[in-house]
């Protein structure tokens, strides 16, 4: 019995100790300082924690469509910038500037968007 009760007393520390590990996460799949505009049609904004996504559909010259996902901050953060859960509806065409990953897949982190009202959203964090 007692080393059942150890074997599940190092299973749960171990649970505790990688918590935090797997909520950490950092900014190297991001090409810090370049930017991208692009405008697009949005498909969804999802108002969530801990990171709010915008995802929109970008075509292209030939008319190839690129499924973009770009994430934002916390929703309380957002709230403080002038952002809210009804910011975006789908079909809303917006110009959305990211930092994007390296790898070039489409996916980013939103620096600002132009509504269809033609306002500026802007992240305060990511300087340009």
């Amino acid at each position: 019995m007692k080393p059942k009760f150890l074997m599940i007393c190092a299973l749960a520390g171990s649970l505790i100790v990688s918590v935090p590990l797997f909520a950490h996460h950092g900014n190297a799949a991001f090409d810090v300082g370049k930017r991208v505009t692009v405008k697009g049609t949005v498909t969804d904004w999802v108002w969530a924690n801990p990171h709010c996504w915008l995802k929109f559909d970008v075509k292209d010259d030939k008319g190839n469509v690129a499924h973009w996902v770009a994430e934002t901050n916390n929703a309380p953060d957002m709230i403080e910038r002038g952002w809210s859960k009804n910011t975006f509806k789908p079909g809303d065409e917006v110009t959305v500037t990211v930092e994007p990953v390296k790898s070039g897949n489409p996916v980013g982190r939103v620096v600002a968007v132009v509504l269809p009202n033609g306002q500026n959203l802007g992240m305060s964090y990511l300087r340009k």
